[in-house]
């Protein structure tokens, strides 16, 4: 079984949770498998049911959308061999974009209070933004994403203890062993090529054959444009499938930026804005927004107009750059330009630590890679995958005026740890210690207003 993080937060709701549990993500990452594991390793009765495996439950749906919850779940019973007992059984629904408005009815089954539930499926992201109403206090929410480095290298069967040397290294601002420095990188140029899809993953650590692997991400991005169908005219089916078959190439320009006018030069970007949204929403690709100042809030200053999109999956990028690409990778080739996957991965990895995400670009400073809020400032981070590391201009330009009041800066390299003034030289791998998610607002004392 492969270590998830949010493993921790279902098994936590299964403890304690008293709403409904909703887990959403991209398809194929792992979603039911992970629930379906948690539910088993605590001991907890549960039935699960598959809204495309079995239709009669959208049937039901139908036939009940009037009717007190407890006649639904009545009828519910007879669907299953699997006794539900009352204060016991969790009812797992998979698959619910069959039937979003499930989300909307779990408010009265919470209500009701006979059982718990969770529920999942693909595509949510999309599905719920057209639901009237969401029964706010009524359910809990976990996004899964693909494995993020740390769980990639836990899989390759790094040990914990030396991730904690690793973090140590990290929070003292200390170079690594040059040999545990070495197989780390060795490993990271592997997650380049496999990523963080749970089913390529576990090909990869099963036979260590990447055409197996690749053949499993081959399998998957058709997957994901099978989604597209969703849409019911063909002028958007093919914009969507358009706009995402981009991605690759626009990560390959100079500055990454997704340039709309290259899908069509004769059409305004309002043409495209549904099928970035649609592509945003469901997990399969990640926005990077251009801000117009390195300052917090950043999302004061966002330009949404302005933006980089990065899949969802750094292993399906280098899939979809070819079979060339992956060698050259794996060989640690240095005749390509390793860019793209480099900053890709940076993406996914922030996205999942919890943070939104940015860049800057201006003519008189330049451009910086991606600006995130960190530890309350705003901290740059710059991506080199070649020996040139020491060169950015723009990062110079941004820490030196006062008036942006940069206490440090990240720049994210193949190289060893070290520090030079407020710019600190981190191994590309240092990304997984990087984390808004292990973060909390302090406690401040309450405030009493009733003398006033």
């Amino acid at each position: 079984m492969l270590w998830r993080k949010k493993g921790k937060e279902i098994k936590n709701w299964i403890r304690n949770g008293k709403n409904a549990l909703l887990v959403t993500g991209a398809r194929q990452v792992g979603k039911t498998f992970l629930i379906e594991e948690m539910l088993k390793a605590e001991k907890v009765d549960f039935v699960k049911f598959n809204l495309i495996d079995q239709p009669e439950i959208i049937s039901l749906f139908d036939a009940t959308a009037e009717k007190p919850s407890d006649v639904f779940l009545a009828r519910l019973a007879l669907l299953t061999n699997i006794e539900l007992v009352k204060g016991q059984t969790i009812i797992f629904f998979d698959e619910i974009q069959e039937r979003k408005d499930i989300v909307t009815k779990i408010k009265f089954l919470v209500e009701e209070g006979s059982y718990r539930y969770v529920l999942s499926g693909s595509l949510l992201g999309v599905e719920l933004l057209d639901l009237k109403s969401a029964p706010v206090g009524y359910l809990d929410t976990i996004e899964l994403f693909p494995l993020d480095l740390e769980e990639f290298l836990i899989a390759l069967g790094l040990k914990r203890n030396t991730i904690d040397i690793l973090k140590n290294s990290f929070e003292k601002l200390l170079p690594v062993d040059d040999f545990i420095h070495k197989k780390i990188m060795e490993a990271f140029r592997i997650y380049l090529v496999i990523g963080g899809m749970p089913q390529a993953v576990h090909e990869y650590i099963t036979s260590h054959d990447y055409n197996r692997v690749l053949s499993v991400q081959n399998s998957i991005i058709p997957q994901y444009k099978k989604d597209f169908s969703k849409y019911e005219s063909r002028e958007k089916k093919l914009r969507l499938v358009n706009t995402y078959e981009l991605i690759p190439a626009e990560l390959n320009e100079k500055n990454k930026r997704y340039t709309f006018t290259h899908l069509d030069k004769n059409l305004k970007m309002d043409r495209y804005f549904d099928s970035f949204e649609w592509l945003i929403y469901s997990g399969v690709a990640i926005p990077v927004y251009n801000t117009t100042e390195p300052k917090i809030p950043l999302k004061a200053n966002e330009k949404s107009n302005l933006f980089k999109l990065f899949l969802s999956d750094a292993g399906l990028l280098s899939a979809m750059y070819g079979k060339s690409t992956i060698i050259k990778t794996l060989n640690g080739d240095e005749s390509i330009n390793y860019g793209a996957v480099y900053e890709n991965v940076i993406a996914q990895e922030l996205k999942a630590h919890g943070y939104e995400l940015f860049y800057f670009n201006r003519k008189k400073q330049g451009e910086l890679d991606f600006l995130i809020e960190h530890e309350n400032a705003c901290l740059p981070l710059e991506i080199k995958s070649g020996k040139d590391y020491r060169i950015h201009s723009a990062l110079n330009n941004i820490v030196s005026n006062n008036y942006f009041n940069i206490s440090r800066a990240f720049v994210l390299c193949n190289n060893n740890l070290s520090v030079y003034d407020k710019i600190i030289y981190l191994p590309i791998y240092m990304i997984m210690f990087i984390d808004e998610n292990s973060r909390d607002i302090p406690k401040y004392s309450a405030i009493n207003l009733t003398q006033l």
